[in-house]
């Protein structure tokens, strides 16, 4: 039986073509994992936070090697696209952000992200799925992208929201941590969303953008 539409996103648009390298334009760059990254991953995963709100421990450096194994063969696959975030002079990986449960015929992706812990507070997280969602609509041509987190977790509520991600709901008990299980907070953007920080009303003034956050 066929389907009455047509896939959003063909398959083989990700896996015939090499992942790209995206610069943030100030700074950044969302570059392919490689495997010289193992030791600053591992490093990373040892802070007290990431323990807070991953569900995921590194007990090795061989276990990251194997993640990192994981988010190459993600883009061949087309189930997952992930990216180191790194300093665009020096090179230094800043953190992560990625599309995960990626659904071409059905145009829509999950995105996550962290930080290491000297980048915090530097707008890092923001810049990189910024540059990450233009690039998931305007060059793949997904129609939405979804981003859940804690409830408890402030800091990467503001980040969606900076990223304009607006606040769709709560998921309740969604998903286990250490501590136990925890409500989740939905975002999402849509292809044809209003811009990132700020819109034009009918009026033609400028207003701020800025969807609420529990």
């Amino acid at each position: 039986m066929p389907y009455l539409n047509s896939p959003v996103v063909p398959a083989g648009t990700l896996a015939g073509t090499a992942q790209p390298t995206l610069p943030t334009g100030d700074g950044l760059l969302l570059r392919p994992w490689r495997a010289e990254d193992v030791p600053a991953v591992y490093a990373a995963f040892q802070d007290p936070l990431m323990h807070q709100w991953h569900i995921r421990a590194a007990d090795s450096e061989e276990e990251v090697a194997g993640w990192i194994t994981q988010w190459q063969n993600g883009w061949k696959d087309e189930r997952e696209a992930q990216w180191a975030v790194v300093d665009a002079d020096t090179g230094e990986l800043q953190g992560r952000v990625a599309l995960r449960e990626i659904l071409l015929g059905d145009g829509c992706a999950e995105v996550a992200y962290w930080t290491v812990a000297r980048a915090r507070g530097r707008g890092v997280a923001v810049r990189a799925t910024t540059t990450l969602s233009r690039w998931a609509f305007d060059e793949i041509g997904l129609h939405r992208l979804e981003l859940s987190h804690a409830t408890a977790n402030e800091a990467s509520c503001r980040v969606a929201e900076k990223a304009g991600f607006a606040a769709e709901g709560t998921k309740r008990s969604a998903l286990l941590h250490s501590d136990g299980w925890h409500d989740m907070h939905l975002h999402a953007r849509v292809r044809g969303d209003w811009g990132v920080t700020q819109r034009v009303s009918a009026a033609g003034s400028a207003i701020r953008w800025r969807s609420p956050c529990w």
